[in-house]
């Protein structure tokens, strides 16, 4: 449920840095900044991809080491988007008094992060080595993502009641687990069709 509060003007490099994660650029965007939001986070899987296909270039499945770098790979990245969750948790917490709501429409890294999350669970290894997401994975991970996150099947409505910035971001990073799970699960049916 929606509350507003007393909005404040932005005062510091700490506000703005706040409002920019909190928006990154498209929570001001007219007609669902939710979607926009969710747009971003597949923009932003995509880039990560195209820079481990750069890295993957250089190491050859055949490389005794190939298993211990994709475990790095995997590792710093789920290392990142737990940055990335607690940064947005953080932004989130201090925007809520600039945009003047306790789950502003404005906000839209928790949709970004839930998308993310959505694409965690597609194996890596097949992104590390070749990373040909078909346009099919990444339609049915985005349109899952914002059915679960619109849906807010339990617990996830429940979660947006959580205090502060956690509330905003935790709803959207189980509906991410949920559409991961169906998106996994339709991943490994393609392998068997």
């Amino acid at each position: 449920m929606k509350e507003n509060i007393e909005r404040r003007k932005p005062e510091g490099l700490k506000d703005h840095i706040a409002l920019a994660v909190t928006t990154c650029g498209v929570g001001y965007l007219p007609l669902a900044p939710g979607t926009w939001g969710s747009m971003v986070g597949v923009l932003v899987y995509l880039l990560a991809g195209r820079m481990l296909k750069a890295v993957s270039y250089r190491v050859s499945t055949h490389d005794p080491f190939f298993d211990f770098y994709n475990a790095l790979i995997t590792t710093t990245l789920a290392g990142l988007l737990i940055l990335l969750c607690l940064l947005g948790i953080w932004a989130a917490e201090r925007a809520m008094e600039l945009l003047g709501s306790s789950d502003p429409s404005e906000a839209v890294i928790d949709e970004i992060i839930g998308q993310l999350v959505t694409f965690l669970f597609i194996p890596f290894t097949f992104a590390f080595v070749s990373f040909d997401l078909s346009w099919k994975m990444l339609l049915a991970g985005f349109m899952l993502f914002r059915l679960f996150d619109i849906w807010k099947p339990y617990p996830i409505d429940d979660l947006q009641h959580l205090h502060g910035g956690l509330g905003i971001c935790a709803d959207d990073i189980v509906a991410g687990i949920y559409a991961g799970v169906c998106l996994s699960v339709i991943y490994a049916l393609s392998f068997s069709l």
